[in-house]
């Protein structure tokens, strides 16, 4: 019995205690929209860190930096000669979102027919623990074929915003000959696919403004500009009738479809009714057609707006007023070879220009994170495609992304643009980001395969 035998077996058999340590880890609420020092993701960075000392990793370490929140290293270097892989997955959650809307508490994992529910379960928590299994499953069977190291990203669901301090502090810890990222999805539920672009992610705050306090809407209303209907006579400029992006000065600079990636769409399996079930589009709702393209195309490849939230005055209680401001929160999903900051401040000039009756605007740029691309090609994609097939039992497809990893394209550039694989396990009916996230474990257990599979395939890579 070989040792990658040997590991697949003992993966197999533990698959139990390592979903049960899943369940623990993401019954902490480490929600990082809460600013730090943030109890709950300190606790949370303690469970990644013991957990990783438990599989046998080494120099396990809890990275500190003031008013961030934590990483977690740890590595394995006692494979001389063979390449060093990176492996990078993110312990910090989003919100839960409404609480009536989840079927089960959110911070209180519960399996229901074959999935495991509950906030950060599949997003990312499920990609660290692919790796601990894997990386336990080896070292209990005669040790790892290749040098391993760990990083565990703690602010990942804000953007990474202290990315760049960390780079530069930890650069030289981090080198690697491949990139693994665990935090990405499958086209389908069983359908294993390597990820080998994401969109960028701008994000502004808008607030409108008309009078210094609410006044009764009977009394005052007809001369008195409403602050909230500007605002949404100002976010209706933001798209054309197919959903295109019209932002002025946005869009000339789009990289047109490469020929190549443009096939790769088309050989993709979809269905429009399985999309719009998946999606959960009402009946009778379109679908945005864009300026024609793919459903996949526009998704991954080109740009578009998400008014993620908006705010005036709650409903519940409300009166007869015009209230005194509005506020907006816009994201833009960039595309090669879009600037984000010049995406920013277009979208912050458009929204002044479109400002009706005087009312006063006030923009804020709350993010600028880059698109990435890369060309699928070469030893180390050839090796995850073997390694995902025998985990899978099928070729894995090669899909773009339409979220943002704000890790990938400063870390790719910092380690001198070695390969990053892109490879992870949410499917359509995940919920990532919305409530009642789920983990599909039979994808759950096919990831631990397609993992020790994958560190043997990488193994034999030149350095």
């Amino acid at each position: 019995m070989t040792v990658v035998d040997k590991a697949l077996a003992f993966a197999a058999e533990h698959m139990p205690e390592t979903i049960g340590a899943l369940k623990e880890f993401a019954r902490i609420p480490g929600v990082s929209a809460d600013p730090a020092p943030n109890a709950e993701l300190a606790r949370s960075a303690e469970f990644a860190a013991d957990w990783m000392r438990r599989v046998g990793l080494e120099a396990v370490e809890i990275i500190e930096l003031p008013s961030v929140h934590p990483y977690v290293y740890g590595e394995w270097l006692h494979a001389p000669g063979a390449p060093t892989i990176l492996l990078y997955a993110h312990h910090d959650v989003q919100p839960p979102g409404r609480p009536a809307f989840w079927k089960s508490p959110p911070f209180e994992p519960e399996e229901r027919a074959g999935r495991l529910y509950g906030r950060g379960v599949v997003d990312d928590k499920a990609g660290a623990a692919i790796h601990f299994a894997a990386i336990e499953a080896y070292l209990a069977s005669g040790g790892l074929p290749l040098n391993v190291k760990v990083i565990i990203d703690g602010e990942e669901e804000i953007g990474s915003e202290n990315l760049g301090t960390f780079l530069d502090r930890y650069r030289e810890r981090l080198s690697a000959d491949v990139i693994v990222l665990t935090d990405t999805a499958n086209l389908s539920a069983g359908l294993p696919s390597i990820t080998y672009g994401l969109r960028g992610i701008v994000v502004v705050m808008l607030e409108v403004q008309s009078i210094d306090h609410p006044l009764h809407s009977g009394m005052w209303g007809g001369p008195i500009p409403d602050p909230v209907m500007a605002m949404c006579k100002m976010l209706a400029t933001l798209t054309d009738e197919n959903g295109n992006v019209t932002i002025d000065g946005v869009g000339d600079e789009i990289a047109a479809l490469d020929p190549v990636v443009r096939e790769r769409l088309a050989s993709l399996p979809y269905d429009d009714a399985t999309f719009r079930a998946e999606a959960g589009v009402l009946d009778g709702v379109e679908l945005c057609k864009g300026n024609g393209g793919s459903t996949y195309e526009l998704m991954w490849h080109r740009p578009s707006i998400a008014i993620s939230a908006l705010e005036a005055a709650p409903i519940k209680g409300a009166s007869n007023q015009i209230v005194d401001s509005a506020r907006a929160r816009i994201g833009v999903r960039t595309v090669p070879n879009m600037e984000g900051r010049k995406v920013a401040e277009a979208l912050c000039a458009h929204l002044q220009k479109r400002a009706p009756w005087g009312v006063r605007v006030t923009t804020t740029i709350d993010g600028a994170g880059n698109w990435w691309m890369t060309d699928p090609k070469g030893p180390a994609f050839e090796a995850a495609e073997r390694a995902l097939a025998k985990g899978f039992g099928r070729d894995p497809v090669y899909i773009g992304c339409g979220g943002s990893i704000p890790f990938v394209e400063p870390f790719a550039r910092v380690l001198g643009g070695v390969p990053a694989l892109l490879v992870g396990l949410e499917d359509p009916l995940c919920n990532a980001h919305s409530e009642n996230e789920s983990l599909l474990l039979a994808d759950f257990d096919k990831a631990i395969v397609s993992a020790i599979h994958l560190y043997a395939e990488l193994s034999t890579l030149p350095r």
